[in-house]
């Protein structure tokens, strides 16, 4: 389940975005309570608190007093605006500079992706 490459509050967090992005969970969906993560996973309920706040945070979930956290409204839409941000800068950007620094034309590239497909 958790690996050692990041904080495990990390993990969860993301666990719950990709979730979130994939349609697995939607706007409205309950998410797993801190206490549920805790027993589930055997890990200190104050882990799973802090990667709950984090997506607070980041407004893709909210808390509904005295019932738990829920998924808000346009947190999809939200996760993949930042997501498709950072696969630019972070993947593409990279990519293409490899790709000139290597000489490899644009239209190859091109015509590459469109292979792929």
């Amino acid at each position: 389940m958790f690996d050692d490459r990041s904080p495990i509050f990390q993990q969860i967090a993301a666990q719950i975005r990709d979730a979130i992005l994939a349609g697995d969970l939607s706007e409205g969906d309950q998410v797993m309570s801190t206490t549920q993560y805790a027993t589930t996973y055997r890990i200190n309920p104050a882990t799973a608190a802090k990667a709950m706040s984090l997506l607070v945070e980041e407004q893709l979930i909210h808390k509904r007093r005295g019932l738990g956290m829920f998924v808000s409204a346009g947190a999809r839409d939200r996760l993949a605006t930042r997501r498709r941000a950072a696969f630019y800068d972070d993947v593409l950007d990279p990519a293409l500079a490899e790709a000139r620094s290597l000489g490899i034309p644009l239209v190859d590239i091109i015509r590459h992706i469109e292979e792929d497909r």
